[in-house]
C-alpha cells in the first residue's frame, strides 16, 4: 500500500446516512463533509424544489487515519451517502445500502422511530454490518429539559434495537443546522465534531477484494465538451485501470476508458468499494442516468430466478405463494411474481450449502413462506403434527414481469411498495441472495422442468364392496368425469391396513376395481358384508332412501387411501409413489 515515496494512502469508508423524511439527514452530510462530490447536496432541480433528497447524494469527509487501521501516515476518508428519506423512494435506499460500510441512522430527536427509520434499520440489518445513532434537531428541545429528553429518547433507542445486530451502538445527540433551513450559515452546529470522533472510532478497514469481475454502480452520468462522458459511481467488485474495455449492458455497447478521477484527483487505477469517475468516448448522457456497468458479457439479463430467502420480522402477514412484489435485484425494481418451496420433509434439518442451489433434490411446494406464525397444512394435520415444523432453509422462483439485468449472485429484496406510505407498518418482505438466473425468455419450457418441486397429493375414497378374497370395488375417490385408466397401477392402502392396486374402472360412475394382492383379511370381509347386508336392506326402500342409508351406515366405512406426488414443472403430470 504506502511503499517508498508512495502518496499517503486513503482509505475510503462509505457511510450511509439514513433516516425518516425530514430528520436532517442533508444537513448532517453538509454539516459533516468538507469537500462536496459531483452527486452532493440535493442537486437534482425536483429535489430543491421539493426540499427532499431525491437520489443518492455523495459528499465526502477527510480525517486523520486513526490508530486501530495500522501505522503510518494517511487518511481517512468517509464517503457520506445520503439516502433519500422519502418513503415512495425506498428503492433507491436498496440500491444506495449495497455499498455502505457503516451506517448512520438519522432519528428526529422530537419525533423517535418512525416507520422509514425503521425500515432503514431493516435494509441496515440485511447490508450493512455497523451502525451509529444520530439524534438530530436537539437545538427544537428547550434547554433547561435538553439533557433529560436526550437521555429519555437514548434508553428508548437502545431498547429499539435490543434485538438487532446493532444492539449498544453508540447514539449521538447533534444539531447539524441549529434554526432549522432558513437560519443563517453562521449558526455552528452542535455535536457533529464528537460525531466525527464517534465515526474514526467505529471505522473499520473494509475487506475489499480487487479479484473477480468490475462492477459498478453508476449514479450520475454527464458529458464533458471533447473530453466524453463521465459515469460516476461506486465500484461494487473487482477493479478498473485506464485503458480498459467496459460494458454498459443497459446500452449494449462496450466502451473504453479515457481517464479516471476519485474526488478530483486523477487516478490510473481504482477497485471494489472507491468512488470514481470514469470518462468514455461520448454517448448521450440521457440514456444511462443511473444503472451499472461492468467486466464486458459479467452480467446477465435473467427474466426468472431461484433465490433464497428469509422473511422480515416486522411485515405484518403471509407470503403466500402466487402472490406479487416488488422486486429489487442489483439496481432494478421490477415487479414479480413468487412461488415458495422448501427441502423435502426428511430433509427439513438437513445443513444446506450457502450460496448454490442443488437441482438433483426433490423439493416440497408451499402455499405460503414457512414461519411460526404458519398454519399447519392439510397433512400435517392428518399426521397429527399440531406444530408447524419449519426448515433450516427456504426457497422462492421468482418470475418477473420484465427481465433484469444484474450479477450472479447479489442481494434480492423483496417488499410491498404500494402499501399505503402513512400507514405505520413495514413494507419489506422478504430478503435473499440470488443463486441461479434464468436468461432464456421460454424458460418455462426450457429450464423449469429441471426444477424438481413437487406437491403431495392425498385422496380418499371407500370401499363400496367386496369382489372376492383378492378383490374389491371402490367409489368416491374420483369424479365421475376421470379418466381412470391414468391411475391404473398405482398403490392405495385400505383403513383396514391392506395395500391394493388400481386395477381400473367399473361401470360408468367413476366406481374402480381394486386388486389386493396379498388378500383381505378375514375381520375385513366381515365388517364390509355386514355393511352391505345393510345396506341391500335399505334397497328395498326407495332409492333416495339408500343413498341416506349408505351415509348413515357409513360410521365405520373401510376408507382407501391414495398417495401420490406430482411435480409441479412436469409437463407430462406423471403421478409418482415411493
Amino acid at each position: 500500500m504506502a511503499a517508498g515515496s508512495a502518496p499517503p494512502r486513503v482509505l475510503n469508508v462509505n457511510v450511509g446516512v439514513l433516516g425518516h423524511i425530514d430528520s436532517g439527514k442533508t444537513a448532517l452530510a453538509r454539516a459533516l463533509s468538507t469537500t462536496g462530490s459531483t452527486a452532493a447536496f440535493d442537486r437534482a432541480p425536483q429535489s430543491r424544489a421539493r426540499g427532499i433528497t431525491l437520489d443518492l447524494g455523495f459528499s465526502c469527509l477527510r480525517t486523520a487515519l486513526p490508530p486501530q487501521l495500522g501505522p503510518g501516515p494517511g487518511e481517512l476518508q468517509f464517503t457520506l451517502v445520503d439516502c433519500p428519506g422519502h418513503a415512495s423512494l425506498i428503492r433507491t435506499i436498496i440500491g444506495g445500502a449495497q455499498i455502505i460500510d457503516l451506517m448512520m441512522l438519522v432519528i428526529d430527536v422530537t419525533k423517535g422511530m418512525q416507520t422509514q427509520s425503521a425500515e432503514c434499520l431493516v435494509i441496515g440489518q440485511i447490508a450493512c454490518q455497523k451502525m451509529v445513532v444520530v439524534l438530530n434537531k436537539i437545538d427544537l428541545l428547550p434547554e433547561a429539559k435538553r439533557q433529560s429528553a436526550i437521555e429519555k429518547m437514548t434508553k428508548k433507542m437502545q431498547k429499539t434495537l435490543e434485538n438487532t445486530k446493532f444492539c449498544g451502538c453508540p447514539i449521538v445527540a447533534v444539531a447539524a443546522k441549529p434554526g432549522g433551513p432558513e437560519a443563517p450559515e453562521s449558526e455552528n452546529p452542535l455535536g457533529v465534531s464528537e460525531l466525527i470522533e464517534v465515526l474514526k472510532s467505529q471505522a473499520y478497514l473494509p475487506s475489499r477484494d480487487p479479484s473477480g469481475h468490475f462492477l459498478m454502480a453508476v449514479d450520475h452520468c454527464f458529458s464533458i465538451k471533447g473530453q466524453g462522458t463521465v459515469m460516476t459511481g461506486t465500484i461494487l467488485s473487482g477493479s478498473v485501470s485506464l485503458g480498459d474495455n467496459v460494458e454498459i449492458p443497459a446500452l449494449k455497447v462496450t466502451k473504453k476508458v479515457k481517464s479516471m478521477q476519485m474526488f478530483h484527483t486523477p487516478v490510473t487505477y481504482a477497485m471494489q468499494g472507491d468512488r470514481v469517475g470514469i470518462c468514455v468516448t461520448q454517448f448521450d448522457p440521457k440514456l444511462l442516468e443511473r444503472g451499472l456497468i461492468c467486466t464486458p458479457e459479467s452480467l446477465h439479463t435473467i427474466h426468472a430466478a431461484i433465490i433464497s430467502l428469509k422473511k422480515i420480522q416486522y411485515y405484518r402477514g403471509a407470503l403466500q405463494t402466487k402472490a406479487k412484489f416488488h422486486i429489487t435485484v442489483g439496481h432494478e425494481t421490477v415487479m414479480g411474481r413468487v412461488m415458495f418451496f422448501s427441502p423435502a420433509p426428511a430433509d427439513f434439518n438437513e445443513e444446506i450449502k450457502e450460496n448454490v442451489f442443488d437441482f438433483d433434490k426433490d423439493y416440497l411446494y408451499q402455499e405460503e413462506y414457512l414461519s411460526t406464525d404458519s398454519k399447519p397444512s392439510e397433512e400435517n394435520k392428518e399426521n397429527g403434527q399440531s406444530e408447524i415444523q419449519l426448515p433450516k432453509q427456504q426457497w422462492a422462483l421468482l418470475e418477473f414481469e420484465k427481465p433484469v439485468t444484474c450479477p450472479k449472485l447479489c442481494l434480492v429484496i423483496g417488499s410491498k411498495l404500494d402499501t399505503d406510505i402513512h400507514a405505520n407498518t413495514c413494507r419489506l418482505a422478504f430478503h435473499g441472495v440470488l443463486l441461479q438466473g434464468m436468461e432464456d425468455k421460454n424458460y418455462a419450457e426450457t429450464f423449469l422442468p429441471k426444477l424438481k418441486v413437487y406437491k403431495q397429493k392425498h385422496k380418499e375414497g371407500q370401499v363400496e364392496r367386496v369382489m372376492d378374497d383378492y378383490s374389491v370395488i371402490g367409489r368416491s375417490l374420483f369424479k365421475k368425469e376421470t379418466n381412470i385408466q391414468i391411475f391404473v397401477g398405482l398403490k392405495v392402502q385400505l383403513s383396514t391396513g391392506e395395500e391394493g392396486i388400481i386395477d381400473g374402472g367399473f361401470g360408468q360412475s367413476g366406481k374402480f376395481k381394486i386388486r389386493i394382492p396379498g388378500g383381505l383379511k378375514p375381520e375385513t370381509k366381515t365388517l364390509l358384508s355386514a355393511a352391505s347386508k345393510k345396506k341391500s336392506k335399505a334397497g328395498k326402500a326407495d332409492t333416495n332412501k339408500e343413498d341416506e342409508s349408505s351415509k348413515n351406515d357409513s360410521a365405520q366405512p373401510v376408507t382407501i387411501t391414495l398417495l401420490f406426488k406430482r411435480y409441479v414443472f412436469d409437463t407430462q403430470k406423471k403421478m409418482i409413489q415411493s
